[in-house]
């Protein structure tokens, strides 16, 4: 695996009800793209604000909903954290994408269609055995930005709440 050196801001979208909103306990019940179901912790952040509003939209779509009938006290609220500069397996870079058995077209396949959870979460599950922090990784989020980024972080050490902003701020 190659790895590259990330740190600094990152944004989670939350549901204002998350009691913890940088906990990675949701994911390692339910599971995502790096991590199956009832294995290991993972908050998946975005590097972009740019980001984060991509994948609201692409979630509430899914939904049949638009951001403009979301009441702003029920939306997503947005949290900011510091992460430590530290070295993460690399799946942004082409190079990086080769040394996890990744096609260079991640997030899409060669035929154009994105790549399945169940292709990704061994590569996360044999990061996670070999003590990596987590996954630096291009954004699997429809309507992404072309420069977007997000970062799979293992729930190896607790990430700090900074600030959260309510969704009628952020998004618009």
């Amino acid at each position: 695996m190659r790895h590259v050196r990330r740190g600094g801001l990152y944004l989670r979208v939350a549901d204002p009800s998350w009691r913890d909103p940088l906990s990675g306990e949701y994911s390692r019940i339910r599971g995502g793209r790096w991590n199956a179901p009832g294995t290991f912790g993972v908050v998946y952040l975005n590097a972009t604000l740019d980001l984060a509003r991509a994948l609201v939209r692409a979630r509430l779509e899914d939904r049949g909903i638009r951001p403009e009938d979301i009441l702003p006290e029920a939306g997503p609220v947005l949290v900011a954290t510091t992460v430590a500069g530290e070295s993460y397996v690399n799946a942004v870079t082409d190079a990086g994408l080769r040394s996890v058995n990744l096609p260079t077209t991640y997030p899409l396949d060669r035929r154009g269609r994105i790549i399945a959870h169940r292709v990704c979460q061994p590569i996360g599950q044999l990061a996670w055995d070999s003590g990596e922090q987590g996954i630096a990784c291009r954004p699997a989020t429809r309507g992404a930005p072309p420069t977007g980024e997000e970062l799979a972080c293992f729930d190896r050490k607790k990430l700090r709440v900074e600030t959260t902003e309510q969704f009628a701020t952020w998004f618009s």
